[in-house]
């Protein structure tokens, strides 16, 4: 083999491993179409997968907002609607990591755009409605935080406990599967909120961030330190893969992180739902740590959960005090929906381990689809 030959031939094993990675690479960025949950959900699809937005699709677009503005008109609890919910986890797709066959120029489509207003307006009152509004007297950066801890310490970590003590693997690695649409983008909806503060609470937004995403290291990031848990239990890391498994609840933890991160006017919410989240991660993740041990798991699959008992254990206090508290003595007028976002993030992130601990103590799934299923379906 002459050397031009011996380059020629490198180079195209270069290529084709490198198109190997790439379209790996594309299968973990984005959403896994899904299925569809109704009819809402079904139009939806249907609209987006038949091209890129033009003058032709906005007859689909015209059909999708009356079958939205229907739903609404009869008054669902949209916090346990499947196919309002599945509706706006695409919808907020688009402005995350978007969705397989979906053209990106989805994102700012005005019509659907309009579609998912209709949806967050009764969205956001359940959300309101559910996590009730925490009162608290004081807008000083001490007294805010101090609220907010109380808030944080009647959350029991009734799940992690479960999971330290109870579970069996099968269920260790269903709680990976309920969790992983989120911690596979862990920090994402709250980095929204970085251009929309100033001063000291953006200082600590930042910081707790760069944590979240590995002080710059890709291989530490905490996305992928989940994802290493991911296959550590023997399930697929690929980003969204298992959307058609997860119930309601879990749907409706992730949209109300996009909802109050991807409005200004919730900016409150958004630190707020980061305050608890923190404030309650610390002592559940030591939990989580020893469960899977339990289960004979080693540390390489366990370092999530290692990480984040000491990385918790800082962001709480930063998050606390010097985002949220401070926030709220910045501008006053926050506080009650900083406070409002820590109440939701606790009542709907306890739907989703009320739902968990329900199904397993009747000896059932928590997930829609059996996990052996899922990992024979394919992506």
């Amino acid at each position: 083999m002459t050397a031009v030959t011996a380059r020629t031939s490198s180079q195209t094993q270069d290529r084709a491993t490198h198109g190997v990675a790439e379209q790996e690479a594309r299968r973990t960025r984005r959403l896994p179409l899904p299925r569809a949950r109704g009819a809402l959900s079904a139009a939806l699809l249907a609209t987006l997968t038949a091209g890129p937005p033009t003058q032709d699709s906005q007859a689909g677009v015209a059909t999708l907002r009356e079958a939205a503005a229907d739903l609404v008109r009869r008054g669902h609890d949209v916090l346990q609607d499947d196919d309002v919910q599945l509706t706006l986890t695409v919808l907020y797709e688009l402005h995350h990591r978007g969705v397989d066959e979906v053209d990106d120029a989805w994102e700012w489509e005005p019509g659907l755009l309009a579609v998912r207003q209709s949806l967050e307006r009764p969205f956001e009152a359940a959300v309101r409605s559910r996590a009730g509004q925490p009162s608290c007297a004081e807008t000083d950066a001490a007294g805010v935080a101090r609220r907010l801890f109380q808030l944080a310490a009647d959350d029991a970590p009734s799940l992690a406990r479960y999971v330290a003590k109870d579970a069996d693997s099968e269920q260790a690695r269903e709680y990976l599967v309920l969790k992983s649409l989120y911690q596979l983008k862990e920090a994402d909806p709250h980095t929204w909120a970085i251009p929309r503060l100033a001063g000291a609470p953006k200082a600590a937004l930042v910081e707790i961030q760069t944590d979240e995403y590995g002080g710059g290291q890709a291989g530490h990031m905490h996305a992928e330190l989940f994802a290493r848990t991911m296959r550590g239990a023997g399930l697929d890391d690929a980003y969204g893969r298992y959307v058609d498994a997860v119930p309601v609840p879990v749907l409706a933890a992730l949209n109300m992180m996009s909802l109050f991160g991807l409005h200004r006017r919730l900016r409150g919410a958004i630190v707020g739902h980061l305050a608890a989240y923190e404030m309650t991660s610390s002592i559940p993740s030591r939990l989580y740590g020893n469960g899977f041990r339990r289960l004979g798991h080693d540390a390489e699959t366990t370092r999530y959960f290692d990480e984040h008992v000491e990385a918790d254990a800082v962001h709480e206090q930063i998050a606390g005090r010097d985002l949220a508290g401070r926030l709220a003595e910045q501008e006053p007028g926050l506080r009650d929906d900083i406070l409002l976002g820590a109440a939701a993030c606790l009542a709907i992130e306890g739907d989703v381990a009320a739902f968990a601990l329900d199904r397993w103590k009747r000896g059932d799934s928590s997930l829609l689809v059996p996990l052996d299923d899922v990992s024979t379906s394919g992506s």
